[in-house]
């Protein structure tokens, strides 16, 4: 294994940087500390309104149909505190590797469509985008204004509009899995940035790849061991320093 502890930062970023340079094929998985550098405001923390709301109540299908009041507060808040977050340098260094040819797609557990907002175009959205609405009753596509001023469905008059989120008890859009799972297949090398690899059944994609894995995350997990190389540090920084890396050995 490349993941020992011992070796510095730096040299696991050239190591990397070399393994993708020979690699023809390269996936992105990306979870929350991806989206971290970018600010995007905590609900949960201490100061936050929502503090004492466990989301796992909130973000369900039963609040969608039996408290739709507070299930609207809940993705109103978090909407409306996105619109002024924008893609870290991070995000941009993926689209600017997906336009190179680097790498040729990103799976992510994100909602907050920063990867898309960066210009990355080949992105499989696992858990959703919050930015996009529907009408939960006949699926047609909403205005995420008419969503925020608490409208109706403008096609069947439905009051259950929500954002194109995946809800505890859901399962993942069929579509996108088959997408990420198809590719999965295709490519040589997986790497895994900012998730603790905790939330089913995305943590299973890396156990599916038999090929060349890596882990990038700011603290370690109980589930990174079975990695090829482990790089701890934030997504940002390691991206920065991986894109000057790849363009010095251009």
């Amino acid at each position: 294994m490349t993941s020992n502890n011992n070796v510095k930062m730096e040299d696991k970023i050239i190591t990397l940087a070399a393994i993708m340079k020979k690699s023809k094929n390269i996936m992105i998985l990306t979870g929350a500390g991806m989206d971290t550098e970018s600010n995007i405001p905590d609900f949960r923390s201490r100061s936050g309104w929502w503090r004492n709301i466990d989301p796992r109540e909130v973000a369900t299908r039963e609040a969608l149909k039996n408290n739709y009041s507070l299930f609207h507060d809940f993705y109103s808040y978090r909407i409306k505190k996105l619109f002024d977050v924008n893609p870290h340098k991070g995000h941009y260094v993926l689209a600017k590797f997906e336009e190179q040819g680097i790498i040729n797609s990103i799976a992510t557990q994100n909602v907050s469509g920063l990867h898309r907002k960066a210009g990355s175009k080949e992105v499989y959205e696992l858990h959703g985008n919050i930015n996009i609405v529907n009408c939960d009753d006949c699926k047609s596509d909403e205005d995420i204004t008419n969503f925020l001023n608490r409208g109706s469905c403008e096609k069947c008059n439905s009051e259950f509009l929500r954002p194109r989120v995946i809800l505890f008890g859901e399962s993942l859009p069929e579509e996108v899995w088959s997408k990420t799972l198809s590719n999965l297949n295709k490519i040589d090398l997986l790497i895994v940035i900012g998730t603790s690899l905790a939330v089913y059944p995305v943590n299973e994609l890396p156990r599916m790849f038999n090929g060349f894995k890596v882990y990038i995350n700011n603290e370690e997990s109980l589930n990174y061991n079975y990695f090829d190389l482990t790089i701890i540090g934030k997504a940002k920084d390691i991206l920065i320093k991986l894109d000057e890396e790849i363009s010095k050995s251009s």
